[in-house]
C-alpha cells in the first residue's frame, strides 16, 4: 500500500544559508499576501476572482514591484497561490475563518518542489542555495513528493513528504481498550491504567509570565525586546516538544498493544469556551492525541472506534447500566444507586466507552473473532500494563487498585 509519510528534520545552516531562508520566506509571505489583496479586491467589486487569474497578474507585476524575488528559488513566489486557493475552499466549506494577512515572522515558510530537491545522508540540495546540513537522515525510503523548509522559533527545518510502500506493523495482541481523556489524568485505560498529563505548561507558566513582562517593558521596535521575543518563542517551543513528545509515546504504545481502541470524538473546541478548563484542556493536547492515534492507527493496522460525543459514559454504571440524571466534577467516585457499585469515576467511563465501541464493531459485525471474554470485560492485564509504563514512562503512570 503506498501512502504518503512525511519526515521533519532540523537543519543547521550557516548564517548566509539562515539569511537565504529568511528572504524566501519573505517572498512567499509577499506573494500570498498579494494574492488575498487581489483577490478581497475582486470581491469588493463584485467580481468573480479566480486564483490562476490573480498568479498570472502576479507573474507579470513581480519583475517592476518584486525584483528581489528572482534572490530565491521560483516555487517560493508561486506555491504560495495553492495555499491560498485551498485556504478559501476551507472558507467556502465553513471549515475554517476568512483568510487573513501573513505576518513577517509568524510562521515563516516556503515550498520546494520534487524535482529541484536531493537527498544525500544529512544533507539536503535547496535551489539557489546549496547544500544544507541537518541533525538527521531521511528516515522513509521512496519517491520525494515536496519539501517545505519553515521556522520555529530560531531553528529551521524541513518537512520532506516521501511516498512510500508501507506494509501493516502486526500488533502485538488483539486486546480491545477504552480510554477516558480528562485533565488531572490525560487518559484512563478501561484495563485500570492511568497514564498521568505531563502539564508542559503548567510546569513553566511562572517562567513564561516573567518572560512575557520583560516583553511588555520592552520598547518596541528595539534590539532588546527581540531579544527578549526570541527567548519566550523558545519556551513557547520546549513546552510544545515536551507535550508533543509525551503523546507520541502515549499513541505508539496504545498502537502497539491493542488492536481495537476505544476514544470518545470530544469537541475539543466547544470544551476551549469553559474558561475555567481551558487553559488545561490545551494543556493536554486532546486534539493532538486524537491525530496521532488516527495516522498511527492507519500504519499498525488497528481499528480506532469514535464513541459519540454525547453518549453519557461518565453517568452511566459500568455493571447494572443505570444513569444518572447529574454528575458534579467533585464526584470522583462513581456511586451507583441501584446496584451499590463504587468505582473510579474515570475508569467506570473508560470501560463504559469500551463497551459502548464494541457494541458499535457488533453492529456493523465487525469485531475480531480473536477477541477475548477478558477483553471484552476490560480486565486489569498486567503484561500489557508493563509494557505501557515501560514505553510511556513509569513516573508519568499509575495503576488503579481496582
Amino acid at each position: 500500500m503506498k501512502t504518503n509519510l512525511a519526515h521533519t528534520i532540523r537543519l543547521n545552516p550557516t548564517k548566509s544559508q539562515e539569511t537565504f531562508f529568511k528572504k524566501a520566506c519573505g517572498c512567499a509571505r509577499v506573494a500570498y499576501n498579494y494574492g488575498l489583496a487581489e483577490y478581497k479586491k475582486l470581491l469588493d467589486a463584485k467580481e468573480k476572482p479566480n486564483i490562476f487569474e490573480i498568479k498570472k497578474k502576479f507573474n507579470q507585476d513581480k519583475k517592476t514591484l518584486f525584483p528581489w524575488m528572482s534572490e530565491t528559488n521560483k516555487d517560493a513566489n508561486q506555491r504560495p497561490f495553492t495555499n491560498l486557493k485551498s485556504a478559501f475552499t476551507r472558507f467556502f466549506k465553513k471549515q475554517s475563518k476568512f483568510p487573513k494577512f501573513h505576518k513577517k515572522g509568524v510562521k515563516d515558510s516556503f515550498y520546494i518542489s520534487n524535482d529541484k530537491f536531493s537527498v544525500e545522508g544529512n544533507r539536503f540540495t535547496i535551489p539557489r542555495l546549496g547544500w544544507v546540513k541537518g541533525t538527521e537522515e531521511l528516515r522513509f525510503k521512496g519517491k520525494i513528493m515536496s519539501a517545505v523548509v519553515k521556522r520555529k522559533s530560531s531553528y529551521w527545518f524541513i518537512v520532506i513528504s516521501v511516498e512510500t510502500e508501507t506494509s501493516f506493523i502486526a500488533c502485538n495482541n488483539q486486546a480491545a481498550v477504552g480510554i477516558d481523556l480528562g485533565v488531572n489524568t490525560l487518559a484512563t485505560l478501561s484495563n485500570g491504567l492511568k497514564v498521568e498529563s505531563s502539564k508542559p505548561l503548567k510546569k513553566k507558566l511562572a517562567r513564561l509570565k516573567r518572560l512575557q513582562r520583560n516583553l511588555s517593558r520592552k520598547v518596541k521596535g528595539s534590539g532588546n525586546r527581540k531579544k527578549q521575543q526570541l527567548k519566550l518563542s523558545k519556551l513557547h517551543y520546549e513546552i510544545a516538544c515536551i507535550r508533543k513528545d509525551g503523546l507520541d509515546k502515549l499513541t505508539t504504545s496504545l498502537c502497539h498493544n491493542f488492536k481495537i481502541i476505544c476514544i470518545e470524538d470530544l469537541n475539543v473546541k466547544g470544551m476551549l469556551k469553559n474558561h475555567c478548563l481551558a487553559r488545561a484542556i490545551s494543556d493536554a493536547g486532546f486534539g493532538e492525541f486524537k491525530r496521532q492515534l488516527t495516522y498511527k492507527s492507519k500504519l499498525y493496522g488497528n481499528t480506532v472506534v469514535m464513541v459519540d460525543r454525547f453518549y453519557p459514559s461518565s453517568k452511566t454504571c459500568s455493571v447494572c447500566g443505570y444513569k444518572k440524571e447529574t454528575l458534579s466534577l467533585s464526584e470522583r467516585d462513581f456511586h451507583c444507586e441501584c446496584c451499590g457499585n463504587i468505582i473510579d469515576r474515570d475508569l467506570n467511563a473508560a470501560i463504559n466507552i469500551l463497551n459502548e465501541g464494541l457494541r458499535i464493531l457488533n453492529k456493523i459485525g465487525a469485531v475480531s473473532p480473536e477477541l477475548t471474554p477478558m477483553d471484552k470485560k476490560a480486565l486489569i492485564d498486567s503484561d500489557i500494563n508493563e509494557t505501557i509504563l515501560a514505553e510511556v514512562g513509569i513516573s508519568e503512570c499509575s495503576l488503579l487498585n481496582t
